[in-house]
This record gives C-alpha cells, sequence and structure tokens, in this order.
C-alpha cells in the first residue's frame, strides 16, 4: 500500500537534498493517508520541512508511512480534530515514545500545532514536549533554527531555550494550582524565572496565503489543488474559533491567487478555493470573472464556505458550470433576534434571495447550517427556523433543502468560551427532524453526544490528561467516557463542571496563559453585548 500511495503523487514543490547532519525527524497527521493529506495546514507544514535541507522529514499516517528514521530526534503532530487525540497516543505507542512529557529522556521531542493545540492545548499538554501556537509560516521556522542551536543540550536546556521563542509553549515548564481536586484553577505558573509567564499566538501577515504542495487521486477529496482565499472571517460570530482565533482577517492578493491557481491547474482540472468567507474577499468578482474563462471550462469548482447575502446568481451560474451542483451557508437560526445574539449580520430576506438566486443559477440543492442551544436561546426561536425553512422550500420548488445542524459547544478564546452546552439541545434536535423531515427537508443533525464530548475537550484542563488515557484503554466510546469520570471521581471536576456550567467571567481559565488575538476584556465586552439581548437574564 505505502509505496503506491506516495507514487501517486504529484508535487508542486521541489524538497531539499537533506545535508549529511539534517534533523531526522518524523511528521505525522493523526488520521488516515486519504484525511491527511487533504489537509491544506499538514501539506504546506510538511513541504517547508521537506524544502529545507538541515531537516530530513518523513511522514507517518495511521495506515501508512514514508521509511521511518531508526532515531528521530524530532517527532510533530498537525492537529485538526479533538477526538484525534486517540490516534496521537497510539502513534507515539507504535513508535516506542512514552506518552507522557514527564516520562521521556532522551527520546525525540514531540512537538504538536493546528488550530486544535492553538485554540486549547490544556488536555493534551502533558503528552507534548512543544506545542506551537498559531500560524506556521514564521513560527516553524523559528522553532527549527531555535532547536538548531540546542541541539545537543540535555532536554531541560533545550525545553527552557526554545520557550524564549514566541509562540512556542512548552507546557512542562507552568505549574497548574487548583482550589481543590474538583474546582476551578487558582493559578497558572512558570516553573523559572526566565520562562515567559505568557505564550502569545503567532500571526502571520502576509497578502500570500498558502495553496496546496501536492495533488493526488488517493485524497479523500480527489486530485483537488486547494487555495487558500482568505484567513480568519471579518464577521465575528461569538461563538465561532474560526472567526476569533485567527483575527484578524487577512485576504490573498489577487496578484498571488492567480499564478497559484494556475500552477495547480496545470496538474489537476479540480479546484478548491478555502477560507471561513471566501466570497468576502475584496476581489472575489475578479476572481470569479477569471475562472469563468472559457480555457477553463473543464475545472470542477468547489468553494468551502460562501456568505449568504454573496450568493448571486452569477455565483451560482460559474458553480453550476463549473460542475457544482450545490452550495452551502451558514445561517445558525432562522430567529432574527438569535442571529443579533451571535453576531450574524444576516436577515431573513437575504437567506431566502441566496436561496432564489442559488436556484436561478442552475444548482440543483442548497445546503444550510444551523445551530442549537444557542446561548439565550428559546423555544420560539425554533419555531422561527421551522417556519423559514418552511418558506425557503415555498420560494424555490425543485431545489433541493438539506438543514445540517449542530450543537453550540463553547470554544476557547471566544466570547462564548464562558457558556456551557444547554442540555435542551438535544430535545431541539429531535423537534426539528420531527418537524422538517414530513416537509421534503433533509435534516442532518450532528450527534448531540459527542457535542458534548468535544466540549469537553475544548474546555479541558491538564487534570483531562489522565481522563483522556482511560477512554482510550477502554475503547474510546462515549460509554468510555462515562467509565472513566466514574473510576476518577474525586481526581478531577464532574462532565458537568467542564461541558454543561456557565463559569464566571472573573475564574482563571485553562488557556489564561495563552494569549490569543484579543484581550479577555474584549471578549467580556462582546459577551455583555449579546447578553444584552436574552430575554431572560444569564450571568456568567
Amino acid at each position: 500500500m505505502t509505496a503506491s500511495v506516495f507514487s501517486a503523487e504529484r508535487l508542486l514543490f521541489t524538497p531539499a537534498t537533506p545535508d549529511t547532519n539534517a534533523i531526522p525527524t518524523i511528521f505525522a497527521f493523526p488520521n488516515e493517508y486519504s484525511v491527511g493529506i487533504t489537509s491544506l495546514g499538514y501539506q504546506v507544514v510538511w513541504a517547508t520541512l521537506a524544502m529545507r535541507s538541515d531537516v530530513q522529514v518523513s511522514r507517518l499516517f495511521t495506515d501508512t508511512h514514508e521509511p521511518l528514521p531508526r532515531s528521530p530526534e524530532l517527532v510533530g503532530f498537525s492537529c485538526s480534530w479533538e477526538l484525534d487525540y486517540v490516534n496521537i497516543l497510539n502513534l507515539l505507542e507504535s513508535l516506542e515514545i512514552p506518552l507522557r512529557a514527564a516520562n521521556r529522556s532522551d527520546h525525540p521531542l514531540v512537538f504538536g500545532g493546528g488550530p486544535v493545540l492553538t485554540a486549547n492545548p490544556e488536555p493534551f499538554a502533558d503528552f507534548f514536549d512543544v506545542i506551537l501556537l498559531g500560524d506556521g509560516e514564521n513560527l516553524l521556522g523559528d522553532f527549527i533554527e531555535a532547536y538548531k542551536k540546542v541541539r545537543n543540550a540535555n532536554r531541560k536546556t533545550q525545553l527552557i531555550q526554545l520557550a524564549q521563542v514566541p509562540g512556542v509553549y512548552i507546557p512542562s515548564l507552568y505549574k497548574v494550582t487548583y482550589h481543590d481536586p474538583t474546582g476551578y484553577i487558582q493559578s497558572i505558573q512558570p516553573v523559572a524565572p526566565e520562562v515567559p509567564s505568557s505564550v502569545e499566538k503567532q500571526t502571520y501577515r502576509s497578502n500570500i496565503l498558502s495553496a496546496s504542495t501536492v495533488v493526488t487521486e488517493k485524497a479523500a477529496w480527489e486530485n483537488i489543488y486547494m487555495v487558500e482565499v482568505v484567513r480568519s472571517c471579518p464577521e465575528m460570530c461569538r461563538f465561532c474559533l474560526a472567526s476569533y482565533l485567527t483575527l484578524p482577517f487577512r485576504t490573498a492578493s489577487i496578484d498571488s491567487l492567480i499564478p497559484a491557481i494556475e500552477r495547480g491547474l496545470a496538474v489537476t482540472d479540480r479546484l478548491g478555493l478555502l477560507g471561513a468567507s471566501v466570497t468576502q474577499h475584496p476581489e472575489f468578482a475578479s476572481l470569479l470573472d477569471y475562472l469563468s474563462k472559457p480555457q477553463y471550462d473543464h475545472v470542477r469548482l468547489s468553494i468551502a464556505s460562501v456568505r449568504t447575502n454573496t450568493v448571486t446568481v452569477q455565483l451560482a451560474e460559474t458553480l453550476a458550470h463549473r460542475d457544482t451542483r450545490s452550495l452551502t451557508i451558514a445561517i445558525e437560526s432562522g430567529s432574527e433576534r438569535l442571529r443579533q445574539i451571535i453576531n450574524k449580520k444576516l436577515n431573513n430576506d437575504e437567506i431566502i434571495q441566496a436561496a432564489v438566486n442559488a436556484k436561478a443559477g442552475g444548482l440543483s440543492s442548497l445546503k444550510l447550517y444551523g445551530m442549537v442551544g444557542i446561548p439565550g436561546e428559546e423555544p420560539e426561536d425554533l419555531e422561527q427556523t421551522m417556519a423559514m425553512m418552511r418558506l425557503l422550500k415555498k420560494a424555490t420548488p425543485g431545489l433541493r433543502l438539506t438543514l445540517g445542524c449542530s450543537t453550540f459547544v463553547p470554544k476557547a478564546h471566544t466570547p462564548f468560551q464562558w457558556f456551557g452546552v444547554n442540555p435542551q439541545a438535544e430535545k431541539y434536535l429531535q423537534l426539528l427532524q420531527k418537524q422538517l423531515k414530513p416537509q421534503g427537508i433533509d435534516f442532518r443533525p450532528e450527534s448531540y453526544n459527542w457535542s458534548v464530548i468535544q466540549a469537553l475537550i475544548s474546555r479541558g484542563d491538564r487534570r483531562l490528561s489522565k481522563l483522556l488515557e482511560l477512554t482510550r484503554h477502554y475503547g474510546d466510546s462515549l460509554g468510555s467516557y462515562r467509565r472513566a469520570f466514574k473510576e476518577l471521581r474525586g481526581q478531577l471536576p464532574e462532565l458537568n463542571f467542564y461541558v454543561h456550567t456557565n463559569w464566571p467571567t472573573a475564574q482563571i481559565l485553562p488557556w489564561s496563559h495563552l494569549q490569543g488575538p484579543l484581550p479577555q476584556a474584549t471578549l467580556i465586552k462582546h459577551l455583555a453585548s449579546a447578553e444584552a439581548l436574552f430575554k431572560s437574564a444569564i450571568t456568567v
């Protein structure tokens, strides 16, 4: 399997020939090859390492790997999904590396990066020697250069020196104390005076964003070439990690986008435009005109996500002409009040217009993203979502409508990080299912129970590492989490504390020593703006 997977790759960069003294490195994605190779972040970091002559990098996935060095010095993980932590532990075990950083001595340094670890690395802190917070463009090079200087030093010296690099977080150099084993955090302190008291997420500010470094038919999205059009999102919906964690909103210049697209279309006819809000690129219309040229008639175009009020007939026509049948928009709710609470600047007329334009442009289906359990939600907000879906159905006969619906999960560095998951959300999902199915609307709810686990990890602290190890031991099912909590009772808070409790804003958060793009005072202000619109006060 291995040879055929890697031989199918078409590289869009030239790997360097490693020096004789190059750092032997394993760079892993904790999932199958077809999933990992579709991650633009993973592709770019791997290519960045492979283009350095001072690094010899081998890739590792759960189902395949390149020839691995006998004595690696660095083992890195790119983390895109919370629940992939099980695969991280499995891969460490397969490499005969102790799972906990505290038990490593002459082993490789284990580092990690990616959205999950940048948002809240604390549940996984005990498993990593080094965590890279933020955009990898500059951070990765800074980390490698700093490591080269301490390559032959002892582990303690290495870690203390690496901690001086902005964005490089060394969890073992911070001591966390708790009011009691099942209570809130009391303090997070560096263990030595030379360790910075906080670590700041690194932000890449260029107008040249990333693009695929490899195209392969073995990827989950077969032969796709991906171009990052925008990074972050200007909308700042108050629950949204993709917006708040990655601020400021950055756009790739057209001068860099067009050559990047041409480079990809020389090897494939499938193009993906990526970003949290692609159509908000200030020159998106020019980009669309460019892609509408007859020479690109054979190209299959897909767009990651589209802001609802930018769905024009021209956009729909371009996509339909480029072999795309469907479009996805995020509406969150059919309730105007609820959308105001989350700062979603959108009204129902715009949603209906987007559906009408999608149909007029020749698309056959429209997928909408909704959410239940949003802080401040009342049963009548749910009624309004159902009413709006009925209106959409009426306004666009023949257009296939799908409502994908998730449960609100609090995320670090957002104004809604202090809210817990609403236990009513499960009931709300069932109610939508019951009401919408008979209307001929395809309703696709995300699992409420797995949303609870996602919330546990996204809000967790270091006490969870024991729980995560036990859960994996018990088989990594929903029941395994319950069983592990039961066994560890008294050693860490209950599930309810992490998942459903509204936390006081004065409380130290697990990630309080990790500085995101906005200060806490600003997040509290944004939170207060949302709460002012609640019908019944919920103070957190």
